[in-house]
């Protein structure tokens, strides 16, 4: 599977932990949430560099009241730095139990079609199934998973040029073109309740 540099955070270090780390990438998906899409992904290495390591096992094996300060250093990881922790650790927890400390082994692992990577995905904690879609759309856009049928496991995110999520997020431009497609939802979901 090639993996291409990413560009999601305009930090340098943040995306090359990213580019590099699969927990870390998912991670970053897990804290994109009620925080800027940047602010979520540049977590993990704020992670890595607080702790000294971003291995799942790690982080699963640190007392809870330990992480969850590192959460809170400022700046913080995450606009909810006490919830957001504990998500963290349960992620870690299953990366570490179910995949060997592997995260990139929940894409890899069996040659899985793109429905199994989604099921996988939406069997990790803190992912639902939009979570889980715009993941599995990021790893095919940007990660080269090869998965097939993963485009329509990804429903919508998964289309070629639908600047819906992180997962078409390659450069300022793109981030820009992402976040009109993000008010416009919103905009169009509020208009819709009336």
């Amino acid at each position: 599977m090639e993996r291409m540099a990413l560009h999601i955070t305009g930090e340098r270090v943040a995306d090359e932990l990213l580019s590099n780390d699969a927990f870390a990438l998912l991670t970053g998906m897990l804290l994109d949430q009620q925080v800027a899409m940047e602010t979520a992904f540049t977590g993990p290495e704020k992670i890595r560099e607080r702790l000294g390591t971003i291995d799942a096992g790690a982080i699963a094996a640190t007392d809870p009241e330990r992480f969850a300060e590192i959460f809170t250093q400022t700046p913080a990881v995450h606009r909810f730095p006490g919830s957001m922790a504990a998500r963290v650790q349960a992620l870690a927890g299953a990366v570490r139990d179910d995949w060997g400390g592997d995260a990139a082994a929940i894409w890899t692992q069996g040659e899985p079609s793109g429905a199994e990577v989604l099921k996988r995905l939406k069997a990790l904690p803190g992912f639902g199934e939009q979570k889980a879609k715009i993941f599995l759309a990021l790893l095919g856009k940007q990660c080269g998973l090869e998965a097939p049928g993963w485009r329509e496991a990804a429903g919508a995110y998964g289309d070629e040029g639908s600047y819906a999520s992180v997962a078409d997020i390659v450069s300022p431009e793109s981030l820009a073109k992402v976040r009109v497609t993000k008010q416009a939802a919103k905009a169009a979901a509020k208009a819709a309740k009336g």
